[in-house]
């Protein structure tokens, strides 16, 4: 009879401890190596992928098994989803028009059908359907955040092993893709169908940095859906009032969710997403106090990436050695899917003109990876051709937090199945 494996906990306040240091070597990764600047890599996949290779190995051979508390995590994901929902102003949704209301619900169809797709193949070849919709909507639609989010979700729900590994491998395969796919697909469409652009941003001649000073205007936050108000100074005092919003909603959402609970098996956090939604629009409407503002952004940006980290750390790749190829296959597909729903979704319904091009660009990006890369892939082509504030608009707003309310629903549905 072999040796015990030697096993090594760690605790719920140690997790957080290394997901702080992972991630900083991920910064320090990231400023050294220009492709991973390239790709807009995360820092939290730069730094805790080689951990979680490094523990995986010393598992498979039998070395160390590491097993990490992540309770604290639970935390993070509902304060980090909470701010989502705190970004859902309809003033900002009635500002994007029907432009916006028309993107939203086509990269809602496509959510649906990349899990379907995935949910077919994973079928066809033998193994269980969830994990097609963990190579689908999940990590694709939903990113690094929804992955993390879902993938512990479904391995409780459904019993599906590996889930959260899978979710998050797909996540970061589709950012890759993504970012590599939107230029030259931008590219192709302007000069198949002969698009006429607005010109790229001219810059003054006297200026020192072109490149900046042109991303200093065409790139705003992400994450900050302040777009149309004069925001709030990001100091202690804001800091501390986007924290104190935030812990309302959730733990006012924890409520809600334990009674929809009794209705319909829900992630945790939609009932703070829900409550927070509420919040932020009550303050919208009544003036009465106002929701948005650098303190929220930074209380999501910490969220996020404190639970994401935490998440990739503990990753067990070993467990994707019988999903490899499946996964594989599923990813390919889901690639072609999203060029073909780019391509006549995004473009040709959008009326075939430049606004289009970005909308397609965008909706590559966000809808295989995360927000950031749409608006990365959309930079790129405004450097070149001109800006398309329309687009920018519509892609920050849908990609940044209106898709993450459907899609939990459309996730959860097809997850009944």
């Amino acid at each position: 009879m072999g040796a015990e494996i030697l096993t090594v906990k760690i605790s719920s306040t140690q997790a957080v401890a290394l997901a702080f240091v992972t991630y900083f070597i991920g910064v320090w990764i990231k400023n050294k190596v220009h492709l991973f600047q390239k790709l807009s890599l995360p820092a939290a996949v730069i730094g805790g992928l080689p951990l979680a290779f490094i523990l995986s190995g010393l598992r498979v051979n039998g070395i160390l098994q590491v097993d990490f508390d992540n309770t604290l995590s639970t935390v993070a994901l509902l304060v980090f989803f909470t701010t989502i929902g705190m970004m859902a102003s309809l003033k900002l949704i009635k500002y994007g028009g029907l432009a916006l209301i028309l993107y939203l619900v086509i990269s809602s169809v496509l959510g649906f059908f990349q899990n379907l797709l995935g949910m077919t193949i994973a079928g066809a070849m033998g193994i269980d359907p969830h994990y097609g919709i963990l190579a689908g909507a999940v990590s694709l639609m939903g990113g690094l955040g929804t992955s993390a989010a879902f993938g512990p979700y479904f391995e409780s729900t459904y019993g599906i092993e590996g889930a959260t590994t899978v979710a998050i491998t797909a996540a970061t395969f589709g950012m890759v893709v993504a970012l590599v796919l939107g230029g030259p697909f931008g590219e192709f469409l302007i000069k198949r169908y002969n698009i006429k652009t607005p010109g790229a941003h001219k810059v003054d001649d006297a200026s020192e940095n072109k490149e900046s000073a042109a991303s200093a205007q065409l790139e705003p936050h992400v994450f900050d859906m302040s777009i149309l108000e004069e925001e709030e100074t990001t100091d202690v005092n804001g800091v501390l009032k986007g924290a104190a919003f935030v812990f309302v909603g959730v733990g006012l959402g924890a409520v809600l969710s334990g009674y929809l609970n009794t209705l319909i098996t829900l992630p945790a956090y939609i009932g703070a997403m829900l409550v927070a939604a509420i919040i932020r629009n009550i303050g919208d409407f009544t003036g009465a106090y106002r929701v948005q503002g650098g303190g929220l952004n930074v209380v999501s940006e910490v969220a996020l990436t404190v639970y994401v980290t935490m998440a990739i750390n503990s990753l067990k790749l070993y467990e994707l050695v019988n999903l490899a190829l499946p996964l594989i296959v599923i990813l390919i597909a889901q690639t072609l899917l999203m060029i073909l729903f780019a391509w006549l979704g995004y473009f040709l319904l959008f009326g075939k003109n430049y606004d289009g091009v970005m909308l397609g660009v965008g909706g590559i990006g966000f809808a295989m990876g995360a927000t950031a890369n749409g608006l990365a892939n959309m930079q790129s082509l405004a450097e070149k051709y001109g800006p398309s504030p329309k687009a920018w608009l519509i892609v920050s707003l849908v990609g940044a937090f209106l898709i993450d309310f459907i899609n939990a629903i459309i996730i959860t549905w097809m997850g009944n199945w």
